[in-house]
Order: C-alpha cells, then structure tokens, then sequence
C-alpha cells in the first residue's frame, strides 16, 4: 500500500499501469487491515491511499501534486470512508457524480457507519455499493473476498447481481431505478 502522492523508489511504469484502487481513508489502522486482507485474499491491485477528501478530489482532477497522469493514473475502483477531514465522504461522491469524465467510476462507499440516514445518502449520491468496516480486523478477510467478488473479478461494465452479507449492504439503486 502506498501513500498517492508518489512513486516508490524503483517502481516501473509497467506497474503504475496496472488498474489501482483509490483507498480514501484517515484512520490507519483500517488502511493496514485493508492492506492485510488484500494480501490475505490474494489481490493484486495496488491502494494507493489519500487521507483526506480533498486529496481525492486534487487527484482526480489532476491537480498537483497529481497533475502527471502517467504517474497518476484514474484509478479503477474508488473505496471511500464516510468520515474524512477536510472534505466528507458525500460532498466528495457528490463532486464525483458531478464530473463528466469521472462520474461512472465505480464508488464503494466503505464506512464504520450502518445507520439508516448514511446508507440513504449514499443511495442519493449514486453510491455503487456500501461495505460497513468490520469492528474486529478479522472481519476485514471476507469482507475484501466480498470487494473482490463484486468488483475486481469481473469487468466493470455493469452490477454484478448482490446478496446481502455480514459485511455488506445490499447494492444500493442508482437514480432512476427502483
């Protein structure tokens, strides 16, 4: 896992090329339990991981310290905490939804939050889907197989079909459907 705003030291373009997950998240303890359970389930994605919201939206606009697109690719799946400094979860979907080039980027919305009001707000914002953060790191293992099976196993041309799990919420509805 490694922080977005740079390279590791020796890293090719080969692997800045290779589809990444864009980890919004704060609180690092859930970025090394995230980290550990890709490992775990053998992902090969890399993270890249901004702590704030808007260090999500400077690197998808391409803003500097992001601006050099071959360093800073889109990424392919975007896992977004709900409570972030400086900008939250849902102004930052919000804005992403509003961008022309970025809005059918997939978002999970990734969140210790369960209640009622954040799940509707995320179906509001057109959220993707919303994984509820396990409360014991064990809990992250098949909580990442769920990310894994929904999302990077299979092209990202539409929904995959979704069950509720202990981990998970059901997919949430984009605008327009039922």
């Amino acid at each position: 896992m490694e922080p977005a705003g740079g390279t590791q030291k020796g890293e090719s373009m080969t692997s800045l090329m290779q589809p990444f997950i864009l980890y919004a998240e704060d609180d690092p303890n859930d970025v090394f339990w995230l980290d550990c359970a890709f490992k775990n389930a053998g992902i090969a994605h890399p993270i890249k991981v901004v702590s704030d919201g808007q260090r999500v939206l400077e690197y998808l606009s391409g803003t500097e310290p992001f601006a050099n697109r071959d360093l800073h690719p889109l990424p392919c799946l975007i896992l977004l905490d709900i409570h972030l400094p400086k900008m939250n979860g849902f102004e930052v979907l919000e804005w992403i939804r509003q961008q022309p080039r970025l809005k059918h980027l997939p978002v999970v919305m990734f969140s210790n939050s369960s209640e009622p009001t954040d799940l509707e707000m995320a179906r509001q914002l057109a959220a993707n889907d919303y994984l509820v953060k396990p409360m014991d790191p064990s809990g992250f293992d098949p909580m990442v197989k769920t990310l894994r099976d929904r999302w990077l196993l299979q092209p990202v041309a539409g929904p995959p079909p979704w069950q509720n799990t202990a981990a998970s919420i059901n997919h949430l509805p984009t605008h327009g459907g039922a």
